[in-house]
């Protein structure tokens, strides 16, 4: 586990959680190692030779509940807001705390409230979207009167001023900062272990969201594409019967001699039309000159045959 402070009762907590599990199991699968490695407060070793066959599968949901146990703990002693003395409350560093190596928050204690910060870092850009969205509308619904007993809530797109002196590693984000303010009447101790999960799990709420609402726009846009074609098949079987019961008609058959009769006076005047390209000057002198040697060469043949009595 990395380092978060507060080594003492976080060694006692999980060696207690090791010890319960070998009662459970008759089994120390794991132990806490006396010299943790380097940068870190505790290390755990798991020996597998020693999980019994048949329950496999809950010594290892048990194993992997150990960083959230150790985290949800630290998270539980810095919120215990109000069960400190006046002398011990005061303005805090910020308290890196890691749940999962992408979703790290800070935890910032001053003398009236607890401020949590959570960096939002996403690998796609519809995510980076669909997450601005909800921060606004979880902003926009904190702040009314039937939401004002639970934490109040802000997103910024940049880091705010309590994080300065912070890496710059732990604030590169592209999807800003979203902030929550937890005040004594929200730490009592009747409420302090299901705000703590809810702090903690947070993250998991935001990824289940993001998930459920691209299956819900993929849904969507299924039963619009299904329901297009729907559409489109009916009116092109309305066309094809349109079709059909044109072709059988009288009026159908008389329209097709009318424009086949229409066509071929058309084509006749377009060939007429061409032939004219050819010889766009008409000399009608020529004409008339032509037409009269016709009818002279025509009435001297006509002489010629004639008998004379």
């Amino acid at each position: 586990m990395p380092e978060a402070g507060g080594g003492s009762w976080a060694y006692a907590l999980l060696s207690e959680y090791v010890d319960e599990m070998a009662k459970k199991y008759r089994s120390r699968v794991c132990e806490i190692v006396e010299q943790p490695a380097e940068s870190c407060e505790l290390t755990v070793r798991i020996d597998l030779a020693k999980i019994p066959q048949k329950r496999e599968m809950q010594v290892i949901a048990k194993i992997a509940g150990v960083p959230a146990l150790v985290v949800s703990s630290q998270l539980r002693q810095h919120l215990s807001f109000s069960h400190q003395n006046e002398s011990q409350r005061g303005i805090c560093k910020p308290v890196k705390l890691t749940y999962h190596p992408c979703q790290s928050f800070f935890v910032i204690r001053q003398p009236c409230k607890i401020i949590l910060v959570y960096p939002m870092r996403f690998k796609e850009d519809s995510d980076v979207i669909i997450a601005t969205a909800f921060f606004q509308e979880l902003v926009d619904e904190g702040s009314s009167d039937k939401w004002s007993k639970a934490p109040q809530g802000s997103w910024s797109p940049i880091p705010p001023p309590e994080l300065r002196g912070e890496l710059l590693e732990d604030l590169k984000t592209n999807g800003g900062f979203l902030t929550f303010d937890a005040h004594p009447r929200h730490l009592e101790r009747k409420k302090l272990d299901n705000i703590t999960w809810a702090f903690l799990k947070f993250y998991a709420f935001l990824k289940y969201h993001i998930k459920s609402t691209k299956c819900f726009i993929q849904r969507r846009m299924k039963r619009r594409m299904e329901s297009l074609l729907e559409v489109l098949h009916q009116t092109e079987e309305q066309v094809d019967e349109n079709v059909e019961e044109l072709q059988g008609s009288k009026t159908v058959r008389n329209l097709r001699k009318f424009y086949k009769s229409t066509g071929l006076t058309r084509r006749r005047i377009f060939s007429i039309k061409i032939r004219r390209i050819h010889f766009p000057v008409r000399i009608h002198v020529l004409s008339c000159f032509r037409w009269r040697c016709v009818g002279i060469q025509k009435e001297v043949q006509v002489k010629r045959y004639i008998r004379l009595h």
